[in-house]
């Protein structure tokens, strides 16, 4: 009777600790952590197509490569599916570590925000196939980006429809972030208006930054220095929400306060 076929699977940190000498750890720990990738794939050209993704995203000399080639069994579109998986987002996660085994996906590390954090989810919830299952174990990291995070808490800060004149609940809201922002010292901090995707893209864009400027000019009256702050607005080009859905479209239409390291 054949033995069956192992689950094709792949691991991948960049984290400069899994160089597996102590020294040679401490000797790169000041310049980009490597990318160390191991694993088992089913076929030489599955393992070309991976590094080559790799190599693209994260730059030629930071991919270590020790992956294998051996007779291992994947999942539908599992070879489609690893190169949406290693996009441009994975670059925000530090002492990053990502899993795939079979059907299997789960991403540990850390993040500067939770916007980070909901986009890098909806980059791994783009399953080609329902089969996939995400264990998404990204961590907003201590920080003071972690501390207007905690401050906003997810919420929403609001606007009236279709304008940027702000509403009591808006106006309560920010006076809990302009105390937040406050306790920040030198830090400089970017608040980024962002919106749903209904209607005109230049007509969001405008949007988008007006509530922005909005929230600055309120955030003033409130004792943050103008030159603390930074206003911008990216309309609808970074949703965290799925914009077919009321619920989607009400998560996008936020403000970013994004603290400039």
């Amino acid at each position: 009777m054949k033995s069956a076929k192992k689950t094709a699977f792949l691991a991948c940190a960049w984290l400069a600790a899994v160089v597996a000498a102590p020294v040679q750890a401490e000797a790169q720990a000041a310049s980009p952590a490597p990318i160390v990738v191991r694993g088992m794939l089913a076929d030489d050209a599955a393992k070309a197509a991976l590094l080559a993704r790799l190599r693209q995203v994260f730059g030629a000399d930071r991919v270590v490569d020790e992956l294998a080639v051996g007779r291992v069994s994947a999942p539908p579109g599992w070879n489609d599916y690893l190169a949406r998986l290693v996009g441009p987002n994975l670059k925000l996660v530090s002492r990053g570590q990502l899993q795939v085994e079979g059907s299997a996906v789960s991403l540990r590390g850390d993040v500067a925000n939770e916007a980070q954090r909901q986009q890098i989810a909806a980059d791994l919830a783009a399953s080609p196939d329902p089969g996939f299952s995400v264990d998404n174990g990204l961590r907003v990291a201590a920080s003071d980006q972690g501390m207007l995070d905690a401050a906003l808490r997810g919420r929403i800060i609001e606007f009236d429809t279709g304008k940027a004149t702000l509403t009591d609940a808006g106006r309560t809201l920010l006076d809990e972030m302009s105390a937040a922002l406050l306790k920040l010292k030198e830090q400089k901090v970017v608040l980024i208006g962002h919106t749903d995707n209904a209607g005109a893209r230049a007509s969001n864009l405008s949007l988008s930054q007006a509530r922005a400027e909005a929230v600055k000019a309120y955030m003033i009256q409130k004792g943050v220095k103008a030159d603390a702050m930074a206003a911008s607005g990216e309309g609808p080009d970074r949703p965290v929400g799925d914009n077919r859905s009321a619920d989607g479209r009400a998560r996008n239409r936020r403000i970013e306060f994004r603290v400039v390291q």
